[in-house]
């Protein structure tokens, strides 16, 4: 059945299939607004409509989990009465568009995701891609990225504490810019987005309705960008903008309404707005409702219906109530000064076609639109999309980068190695709430489990966000894999047991045979790590068309493990050395440079073939060092062996303590630069107690050497004044920036 203006559709974004569905679905040709509502929310960003088939293959259940993907965020029981909830989300297109309020808005709608499951945000973090900052435009948008991030989350008073920063050609003009928030709640409070109860009232809550972000991320996150960026220009009304002291507020009112029962259900205005809040409510519940659109404060004149259903203005929340307490909620929203509209109606399901999605001009006005409510997202496109690996992939793997020359000295690579972020974890408090007992900079983030109307727990809470975007561009499936593993480490070295993991999947051009390849490996590989680990997937978010003058990024799966640590009673040992301690591994040694920042960044090298992780191997050693980070007086230090290899963890552990080092037994470059995920570096006054513990578990361990002195050296490898590499470590990312490098 065809649609009545065929260009439309297809301006909105729609394709004819797409157009010529909708009209089945209404039986008749749809108007404007509702195109648009479709158009909107059957987007790539709304709907996932290339990735759903695949993400079904993920884990998703495991004994603490209470809410998994496809609510506004995952929840998971930590005991002691409380849940833990989690979200990760992309705002990539927004950001590369207008840098500063596509990061700010980024960590506002991560946070409403949390708070309107019930939970109060405790933590954020912020995995960041950028291309190499020798170029201008790159600088501007990491100052921009981190300033938005900074200025929203500091206000809204929500500490930062960890994240990523990579540099890498391929995010030069795409840059990535995720955002993670944790919240805490009782579990009692848990409240999911459905409006049930005929006759009950949709309240909207927060900021006034204006045409910043039409569209939004719906649209932005559509496309690529083009190779001048002159059209990105054009793109910068669709992004929106951002009032942390508003949701401050709507923090606090929304907390207040959960806490006296006055709320049935409740829903974030994220991507598609007013649009996808009334149609998913209503669908989840099986009901419809009547929206007044006349109804929606605005703070633009001359409107028009489909701009107010769709607009991505922020601070907003949609909170189904019964008629009685109408008086009360307004009360809350009085106290804190928010806003309060009644802008729909739960109506009953019809006998044929289920609950209806109305939109009116005045309850019992015209109608302007009116589609089954379910549709919106139960009827949206599922692709199966053609997958094709790079003609070029059994050439690339043969590529071993084992076969490029040796250093003479590796003391210059292992220095241009070397990058603190601390420049950008200054511009962070991560401090607020006084819970953060570990915060930027090590393994995994530590925080207590405690907030306000929290029972009283002595547990805590571990998190990291991982990616290696070297790692997945040899081997998607491997790579991902190899990075849940990373991740699981870095929380069992701060001590804690590895429960739930979220993921963020950025990629490129759905379109393109060989994204979509490298999308379904990467989701098979993080299905295959979650399922060896017994770690469930919560929630997460998939990014496409993150590309540029027709180049695709790199694949850039982000995964995030949270970790519980049963007593925290004291902190986790870090990253460090002690003068005169000693340095042992755990786990196996490997030699394989595929992928390694050293073959990469120093040599230029992309090729070679990734080894997977051995999962026995790998749950012993997760079940050992959570222990001995745990035991104290045991270990003094503990680094996993990440990015930069075997060299990179001893110089970190140095240049953070201010203490060298004299390693004995490193065969050669290959085994001091290799990345392969499963090791430790540990620092002990009692060796025998360690590698006793080590024995018992079936982990591998071995003696590196000793730790103390000005030097780091490594014996017939490297030997760098531990001077020059903290001038290196600290100096890398200010001086990159056109900052003085720190005293």
């Amino acid at each position: 059945m065809p649609v009545a203006d065929d260009s439309l559709h297809r301006a909105l974004g729609l394709t004819d299939d797409e157009a010529a569905r909708i009209a089945e679905i209404l039986g008749r040709s749809p108007n404007h607004l509702e195109l648009a509502m479709y158009a909107v929310m059957w987007s790539e960003h709304c709907s996932y409509k290339s990735s759903r088939i695949h993400l079904k293959r993920l884990p998703t259940k495991g004994p603490g989990v209470l809410v998994g993907p496809g609510e506004n965020a995952g929840v998971v029981d930590v005991g002691d009465g409380i849940a833990a909830a989690i979200r990760i989300e992309s705002h990539n297109h927004p950001s590369a568009v207008e840098p500063y309020q596509g990061a700010a808005t980024g960590v506002g709608g991560i946070l409403r995701d949390i708070f309107t499951m019930g939970a109060r945000p405790i933590a954020l973090m912020d995995p960041l891609f950028f291309g190499p900052l020798e170029d201008a435009r790159n600088r501007w948008l990491v100052e921009g990225v981190v300033a938005g991030i900074s200025g929203y989350g500091n206000s809204v008073g929500v500490p930062t504490v960890g994240g990523e920063l990579t540099f890498s050609p391929g995010y030069s003009r795409n840059p990535l810019v995720n955002v993670l928030c944790l919240g805490v709640m009782p579990t009692e409070r848990l409240v999911l987005g459905q409006a049930s109860g005929e006759g009950n009232l949709a309240v909207l809550l927060g900021s006034s309705t204006g045409r910043d972000g039409i569209g939004g991320v719906s649209v932005l996150a559509s496309a690529g960008f083009s190779e001048d960026g002159a059209e990105d220009a054009a793109k910068r009304p669709s992004v929106q903008v951002g009032d942390p002291f508003e949701e401050k507020r709507l923090i606090e009112a929304c907390l207040e309404l959960l806490d006296q029962g006055l709320v049935v259900g409740i829903q974030d205005l994220g991507g598609a707005g007013l649009c996808c809040a009334t149609s998913e409510t209503a669908g989840r519940a099986g009901m419809g409702m009547d929206v007044d659109v006349s109804a929606v404060p605005r703070r633009e004149a001359g409107m028009e219906p489909f701009e107010v259903m769709t607009s991505e203005s922020q601070e907003r929340m949609l909170a189904i109530v019964e008629p009685g307490d109408r008086a009360a909620v307004e009360e809350v929203c009085r106290k804190w000064e928010v806003r309060a509209a009644v802008v729909g109606i739960v109506t009953a399901p019809t006998p044929v076609g289920g609950g209806r999605l109305r939109i009116v001009e005045g309850f019992g006005g015209e109608v302007l639109a009116d589609l089954p409510a379910a549709s919106l997202s139960d009827d949206a496109p599922l692709y199966e999309r053609p997958l094709a690996p790079p003609a070029d992939l059994a050439d690339r793997r043969a590529d071993d980068p084992a076969a490029l020359e040796a250093p003479g000295d590796c003391g210059p690579d292992l220095l241009a190695l070397l990058c603190d972020p601390t420049w950008v974890y200054r511009q962070y408090d991560h401090q607020l709430f006084l819970n953060t007992v570990e915060g930027p900079g090590g393994d995994a983030a530590v925080l207590r489990l405690a907030a306000p109307g929290l029972p009283p727990s002595r547990r805590g809470l571990a998190l990291s966000t991982d990616s290696n975007p070297r790692w997945a561009a040899v081997d998607p499936r491997v790579g991902t894999a190899l990075t849940v593993a990373e991740s699981a480490l870095n929380v069992a070295c701060a001590g804690a047991r590895p429960v739930a993991l979220v993921n963020c999947l950025n990629f490129g051009n759905p379109e393109h045979p060989e994204v979509m390849w490298e999308l379904s490996e990467s989701v098979d590989g993080m299905a295959e790590a979650c399922r060896e680990l017994a770690v469930p997937v919560v929630g997460g978010n998939v990014s496409l068309y993150n590309e540029s003058a027709g180049a695709d990024i790199e694949p850039t799966a982000v995964v995030a493990v949270l970790g519980l640590i049963e007593e925290l009673d004291r902190r986790p040992p870090g990253a460090g050395f002690t003068e005169g301690g000693t340095l042992l591994l755990l786990g196996t040694p490997d030699k394989s440079l595929a992928g390694s920042r050293w073959a990469v960044e120093r040599r230029g090298h992309r090729g070679g073939s990734l080894v997977g992780p051995d999962y026995g191997a790998l749950r012993a050693l997760l079940v050992l060092v959570a222990g001995l980070a745990n035991s104290e007086g045991v270990v003094t230090g503990l680094h996993d062996v990440s990015g930069g290899g075997l060299g990179l963890a001893l110089a970190e552990c140095a240049v953070r303590s201010e203490v060298g080092c004299e390693v004995e037994s490193v065969a050669d470059h290959a085994e001091l630069f290799s990345e392969s995920p499963g090791r430790v570096v540990v620092c002990t006054d009692d060796p025998a107690a360690v590698e006793a513990r080590a024995v018992a578990a079936g982990v591998s361990v071995r003696f590196l050497g000793r730790a103390g002195g000005d030097r780091i050296t490594v014996a017939g490898l490297l030997d760098v004044d531990l001077a020059e590499a903290t001038e290196a470590w600290r100096g890398a990312l200010p001086v990159a920036l056109g900052e003085p490098a720190p005293a």
